[in-house]
């Protein structure tokens, strides 16, 4: 029986179909549902137009793949979790694609992604599961049996980087603010930490993905493939790529190998965040998971 994951990120909305453990189709558009109205609790009008065009793509391979709306399980996650419009948002979708979105908590969606994320990462250590997402950032400690402690914070990219990203390449001053502020936001976080003490980082989705691709295009020319799923990746190359990425404009980090348009300027309070995570709480290994939230909800659909 053929069945669909839709997953509706703040940036990027991912759609794959599966039948059993095979995947029959995957793919991932941006949307930007999130852009201009993250910060003030509501998705604009052209974020909405936006999010249904890529709804309209998306319902097209589910007719072409012949999967029924009993058997589509569509998630929204922050930017429609907070929108005050997110009933006005819900219905538009429904009426113009046919699509039934169900909206999940940040705890919910922390769940998600670390059973999605322990299929492709071997967890040997106690280690902390981070997700970047445009609206919010997932963070899961576990161990190899479980999961010790969980939370989402809405401090996404796309938050951040109308936050703090006011000039380009981003200020010293401003990166400054920025670490301030996950100081004060993160703070149960930091003391959930104290209690488990994780020596792997490891990141899933989005920015961490890019990080990858630019490590796989300086070593190979290409980006790294898709038919793996967990990366062992080496520390000292987020070192490079964070000092690589902050002091570069937008053409400039344009023009790095493995780059892509929809992570350009994101990618530079990303990886703040990641300095932020890595220096504060010492932690010397990272690894990077290819699955994420939808694969974790393949398994309880």
């Amino acid at each position: 029986m053929k069945k669909a994951i839709i997953d509706l990120g703040t940036n990027t909305f991912h759609l794959m179909i599966f039948e059993g453990k095979e995947t029959l189709f995957k793919t991932s558009i941006a949307a930007k549902i999130g852009m201009g109205g993250i910060n003030k609790g509501y998705i604009t009008d052209e974020g909405i137009s936006r999010g249904i065009e890529v709804l309209k793509t998306f319902r097209e391979k589910l007719d072409e793949y012949q999967v029924s709306a009993a058997n589509t399980f569509a998630f929204g996650t922050s930017a429609i979790r907070n929108a005050s419009n997110q009933t006005e948002f819900l219905e538009k979708v429904k009426e113009e694609t046919g699509i039934d979105i169900t909206v999940i908590d940040g705890d919910k969606e922390a769940e998600l992604i670390y059973k999605g994320v322990s299929q492709a990462v071997q967890i040997k250590n106690t280690s902390l599961i981070v997700d970047i997402g445009g609206g919010s950032v997932e963070f899961i400690l576990c161990n190899p049996e479980k999961i010790l402690w969980k939370r989402s914070f809405e401090i996404g990219g796309q938050r951040l980087m109308e936050k703090f990203m006011k000039k380009d390449p981003i200020s010293p001053s401003e990166i400054n603010r920025l670490d301030e502020y996950l100081r004060m936001e993160l703070l149960p976080l930091t003391n959930a930490i104290h209690q488990y003490q994780p020596e792997v980082l490891i990141g899933s989705s989005g920015s961490f993905d890019t990080l990858n691709d630019m490590l796989f295009w300086k070593n190979t020319g290409a980006f790294a493939p898709t038919d793996i799923a967990g990366f062992e990746y080496p520390i000292q190359e987020f070192w490079k790529a964070y000092e690589t990425l902050v002091f570069a404009n937008h053409e400039e980090r344009m023009a790095i190998g493995g780059m892509i348009p929809l992570r350009v300027d994101m990618i530079v309070v990303a990886v703040c965040l990641i300095k932020y995570l890595l220096i504060t709480h010492n932690i010397k290994q990272m690894k990077i998971s290819n699955y994420a939230l939808k694969e974790g909800a393949m398994l309880m659909v």
